[in-house]
């Protein structure tokens, strides 16, 4: 039903936007012209960043960006194009699995004077939202995934609540919050700083405590879950976590690599030249490959009223992904 409303939606606001035309393809986005501008200051190597998670230990972060913030925002798996771009996974070790069920510890970290919470309701219809994004029932492959509220713990410091990818208060916060092991989903909630939406790790092999990486989890923005922040505020459906917990699960952009090389190291999703803001239907912004951009998948950057959907192609990726890397880690 959620799909259905959204469709409506899209073409609703079809009619009163303007569709960007197709891209060259040998242009890069304004978001990548950026993020080569920044060089040094990247979160992390570009080759690492395009490198699956058995290269090694190296702290893998991914991130989704406001729009307004789109021209200035570094964003460290935005890069230039490249015929090495991405590289398949690993087929999963014996006791590999397709699909099966989360447990989730949600962090809600809070200003000093208490901003920054966020309600047990809330927080139980942002687990129904990451629910219906990754039922796969009707993909006709694979199994769903599930997400289940283990533990909700509430925090009050600044410093946390305003926490940046890299920064000395991100592993304070994680390794004093931290629980479980690397098949288990660590939600923290803050950063309402006007420009990131939320950031994630990719699955890794780095060891910890109880034999968990405690930097590993997600951060989202409080004002990103269902209802949250100003009204109109078009990322305030549930979907950054979405989104944030398809790179947790090992899954890269839509617009991986641009529209060159092996993109997101999926099949089924089509090659996009730059990510998409709003919802630009029927946008092709790379002219000499098949299908229209994957304005509607959960990883692309689009507004939330206009994701909602994944691919069997990367189903599949989470499931080997996730085997590989997170299952009894």
């Amino acid at each position: 039903m959620r799909s259905r409303v959204r469709v409506l939606l899209s073409v609703i606001a079809l009619a009163a936007m303007v569709v960007p035309g197709g891209a060259s393809a040998s242009k890069l986005s304004a978001l990548d012209k950026a993020v080569a501008a920044i060089g040094a200051d990247r979160l992390c190597d570009p080759a690492e960043v395009h490198a699956d998670s058995v290269s090694g230990g190296h702290e893998e972060t991914d991130l989704r960006i406001r729009k307004g913030a789109r021209d200035t925002a570094k964003d460290p798996n935005s890069v230039a194009p490249s015929s090495t771009t991405g590289r398949e996974p690993p087929p999963p070790p014996g006791g590999g699995v397709q699909g099966g069920n989360i447990p989730v510890y949600f962090h809600v970290i809070q200003d000093s004077n208490g901003d920054g919470n966020i309600s047990d309701a809330v927080i139980a219809e942002q687990i129904d939202v990451m629910n219906a994004a990754f039922d796969f029932s009707t993909l006709g492959a694979g199994e769903s995934w599930t997400f289940t509220l283990a533990q909700t713990t509430h925090t009050l410091n600044a410093q946390w609540y305003r926490a940046t990818p890299g920064s000395g208060a991100e592993t304070q916060m994680k390794n004093a919050l931290h629980e479980g092991s690397m098949d288990d989903l660590n939600v923290y909630t803050g950063i309402n700083n006007g420009s990131l939406l939320g950031w994630a790790t990719f699955p890794t092999k780095a060891g910890g405590r109880g034999g968990a990486n405690t930097k590993d989890g997600v951060v989202i923005a409080n004002d990103s879950v269902p209802g949250g922040g100003v009204p109109n505020n078009p990322y305030n459906e549930g979907d950054t976590l979405v989104h944030e917990v398809g790179h947790w699960m090992g899954l890269y952009h839509t617009f991986q690599g641009g529209c060159t090389g092996t993109g997101d190291s999926v099949a089924d999703t089509p090659a996009e030249a730059q990510p998409a803001f709003g919802c630009p239907i029927g946008r092709n912004s790379c002219l000499l490959q098949a299908g229209d951009d994957p304005i509607h998948n959960f990883m692309d950057y689009s507004d939330d009223f206009c994701m909602f959907e994944f691919t069997p192609g990367q189903d599949a990726r989470m499931d080997t992904q996730y085997s590989a890397f997170r299952l009894n880690k």
